[in-house]
């Protein structure tokens, strides 16, 4: 009877030895993003991250600023939603320390509207909603520019504002408006310039819908972003290889056909 039970303690010390060893060889990997595309592209990477020995939970997110307080404050690991000038200004700002860990694709921006179906036919004194945020906010009017509706200071940069304009000939007037918030504001303003991971999920797209669209040498690639000092992590270069591979690309292709999502690996 002694050695049955001592069989048995055995047997249950030996299973629990190796449950646990099991939850210690798979580690989780906690990253923020925003739903679309973001959130779909790291889901899709999630069996992959398995077989590395690591469980990708994804947290999504709305807006662009609460991922990187989580980021900075150790609350996730990594996040998947910003382009590389916004994570400079960020960190600029808010004295945080996040750094690019790879490149992953560009969204290009676009300015879209419900009541004209051309740029020529924008007219005098049309009110255009643009980001708030000092990056997109410089993006949007740097598009503008290069439609030639208005003109900055040269000095004005990827943080320009509505104050570096020094020339618009239709005296466009302009909206400052969180860019979570453009798409629902789009047809109460004559047109908006919106960024890709809000405009996809409100069914818009760049190349069929945007009067003016960003071109593919644009320098906004969104990035992988971790704490400084953590890009070299394990997990983070198994999460980068993860997202830098033909799977990938050839998912982003077929989703976005029309180049609304663009692969930069």
């Amino acid at each position: 009877m002694k050695k049955i039970i001592s069989l048995t303690l055995l047997t249950a010390a030996a299973l629990s030895f190796f449950s646990c060893s099991k939850k210690e060889s798979s580690k989780v990997l906690k990253v923020g993003a925003t739903p679309e595309p973001h959130a779909e592209i790291l889901n899709l990477v999630k069996d992959d991250l398995a077989a590395a020995g690591y469980t990708l939970e994804v947290i999504e997110f709305t807006d662009y600023v609460t991922p990187n307080d989580a980021l900075e404050s150790g609350q996730i690991d990594a996040n998947y939603f910003q382009h590389l000038p916004y994570l400079n200004s960020f960190n600029s700002e808010k004295g945080y320390h996040l750094v690019n860990a790879g490149g992953i694709h560009i969204e290009p921006i676009a300015l879209y509207s419900k009541k004209f179906s051309s740029l020529a036919e924008l007219k005098n004194g049309s009110t255009i909603a643009i980001p708030n945020d000092p990056t997109n906010e410089g993006r949007a009017l740097l598009l503008l520019q290069a439609a030639s509706l208005i003109t900055l200071k040269a000095d004005a940069g990827v943080t320009a504002t509505t104050l570096d304009i020094t020339s618009n000939k239709l005296n466009l007037k302009f909206r400052e408006i969180e860019a979570a918030s453009l798409p629902r504001v789009l047809a109460d303003v004559d047109a908006a310039i919106i960024n890709g991971n809000y405009a996809i999920p409100a069914g818009l797209s760049a190349t069929k819908d945007g009067l003016i669209v960003e071109g593919a040498d644009s320098p906004y690639v969104n990035v992988i972003a971790v704490k400084d000092g953590n890009a070299d992590k394990d997990s983070i270069k198994a999460l980068v290889s993860a997202l830098q591979t033909k799977k990938v690309k050839d998912w982003i292709s077929s989703k976005y056909p029309n180049g609304e999502v663009v692969p930069t690996f």
